[in-house]
């Protein structure tokens, strides 16, 4: 070992080229989110009568919204598969982060 080298950088580097060209959105872990409009954001807002900023948070960086495009403020629909229930829905703002 080069004194003063990164044992780690390599493994870091390779971790993150397989970062860009995976897709997580299509892991059968991870559920459907979806992007609401405007007018679905409203209409979601006004039915369980609260403010975006009362609903729950995802982070901005996060890998399963990366492809929507989302922006600060936005509302993400996810939409998990449910034992119980044949599906069951979620509503999370985008936040900085």
């Amino acid at each position: 070992m080069v004194a003063g080298s990164n044992p780690v950088r390599p493994i870091y580097n390779q971790l993150k080229k397989m970062e860009e060209t995976f897709d997580i959105s299509k892991n059968i872990l991870v559920p459907e989110h979806i992007k609401l409009t405007e007018e679905e954001k409203e209409e979601v807002l006004k039915q369980y009568k609260v403010e975006d900023s009362q609903l729950p948070k995802i982070l901005l960086s996060d890998a399963a919204i990366k492809e929507l495009d989302p922006e600060i403020g936005d509302v993400i629909k996810i939409i998990r598969e449910s034992p119980t229930n044949l599906e069951s829905i979620f509503y999370r703002v985008v936040v900085h982060g």
